[in-house]
């Protein structure tokens, strides 16, 4: 059972569980992930190595995702503040300030979710000083998808601004679709009642089925 199921704190925050070890330790794995990203370029090309690193990100952050659900219970993402905090949190524990800045802030047009800002990587530092930097795919998108997915939550995540493609910063949107899915719901709502009514008037007209889709 989780945290949140028993309504027992965990034995130490995430927050608190971080010293100099597991700051070298962090550093060394993704030394390790930036060597196997070149050994697989240089063997096999850089649209392989791309999409293996994606694979491997992706299989990461879900065990990451699982791991702190596990530990700290599924975050309520249709709260924005939640989201923010659990998006912080497992920025954290991946990566340390000396690796990468980054902070969330809501949404600058005023609509739902948060976004997430980096203004610093060293992801693109280390691919700049081995000239692999052009060709190179971020699996940001994939990594963070696999956060989610291990959460059990149900969001939209999308990159709105990248660095590597010219970008000032790194930037995604990130918000539940829960909200959306309510909306939907009010207007399906409304579609089948004004679709009854017609029907009513017109029994004999044709009736043209509409089938909505959810991301």
């Amino acid at each position: 059972m989780t945290a949140q199921e028993t309504g027992k704190p965990a034995t130490t925050p995430v927050g608190e569980l971080e010293n100099e070890l597991t700051v070298a330790l962090r550093q060394f794995w993704w030394l390790h992930d930036a060597r196997w990203y070149q050994g697989v370029k240089k063997r096999f090309g850089q649209e392989v190595a791309n999409e293996i690193n994606a694979e491997a990100l992706r299989f990461v952050g879900r065990r990451v995702g699982s791991w702190y659900a596990n530990r700290e219970g599924t975050p309520d993402v249709c709260s924005s503040a939640a989201l923010r905090d659990v998006i912080e949190t497992i920025t954290g524990i991946m990566t340390n300030e000396g690796m990468m800045r980054s902070h969330t802030e809501p949404d600058p047009d005023g609509g739902p979710g948060i976004q997430t800002v980096i203004t610093e990587h060293f992801a693109l530092r280390m691919l700049r000083a081995a000239r692999s930097l052009e060709g190179y795919d971020c699996p940001c998108l994939d990594m963070r998808g696999g956060w989610f997915e291990g959460l059990g939550v149900d969001v939209r995540d999308e990159n709105r601004e990248c660095m590597r493609t010219g970008g000032a910063v790194c930037r995604f949107h990130t918000e539940s679709v829960q909200t959306e899915s309510v909306e939907i719901t009010s207007a399906e709502a409304e579609s089948v009642e004004t679709t009854s009514v017609e029907t009513k008037s017109a029994e004999t007209a044709p009736v043209e089925r509409k089938e909505l889709y959810r991301s």
